[in-house]
Formats: C-alpha cells, structure tokens, sequence
C-alpha cells in the first residue's frame, strides 16, 4: 500500500486525489477485514489512510541512522531504592482486619469447583 503499489494496482479514476491509497484498495481491505462500508466510508477512509501513510513517510524521511532508537524522550536511571530489611508488620498484624484468616493467610471464598 505503498505508492509503488497504489500506481500500479490502482485506476486513475478510483483514486483519492493526490492519494496513495485507492478506493479499491480501502474495499479490498474492508472485504478482508469483513467490514461493510459505504461508499462516503470508503472515501473517508481512503483520504484518513493516504495521511497515515504521508506522515510516516515524513518520520522516516527524518529519522537518521546516527540517532539511537529511545523509548523515552528524557533518559531514564533506575529508581528502585536499596533493598533494605526494615520493620514490617507480623503475620498476626496484617491478618487483623481480614473478615477470615486459616493457617496465617486470608481465607477467601472458592471460585473453583476443584478439590483442593
């Protein structure tokens, strides 16, 4: 679905003017995905497809071999604090508001019909 692609699979009267991507193509994929569309949705979308694909052309064109691939605008640094053995609460304590407790865990109601 590039330009390549819609010159030579498209017909110069289907096309989006100016377009890359062609009713028919916008009809062919619509099939394939089994959508219905009409055919104000088909022009529609054919027009919304043609900037998609313009605009990831003008990142590509701007993205330069010399610049590292980021996830982050900013660079990260690792956050986690030291791990460090402090006071915590006992078991008795953390247990102390739940409605059910059995062998110091929560007790909760069974989801699964399995045997335990």
């Amino acid at each position: 679905m590039i330009d390549e692609h819609a010159a030579s699979h498209g017909s110069a009267g289907d096309e989006v003017a100016g377009g890359a991507i062609t009713r028919d193509e916008v009809s062919h994929l619509a099939r394939l995905s089994r959508l219905a569309l009409g055919d104000d949705e088909l022009d529609h979308l054919a027009a919304q497809l043609d900037q998609i694909i313009s605009a990831v052309a003008r990142v590509q064109e701007v993205a330069a071999e010399d610049i590292p691939p980021t996830s982050h605008a900013l660079p990260l640094t690792n956050v986690y604090r030291t791990d460090e053995v402090r006071e915590c609460l006992t078991p008795e304590q953390a247990l102390s508001g739940a409605p059910a407790a059995e062998e110091q865990r929560f007790r909760v109601p069974r989801i699964l019909d399995e045997e335990a």
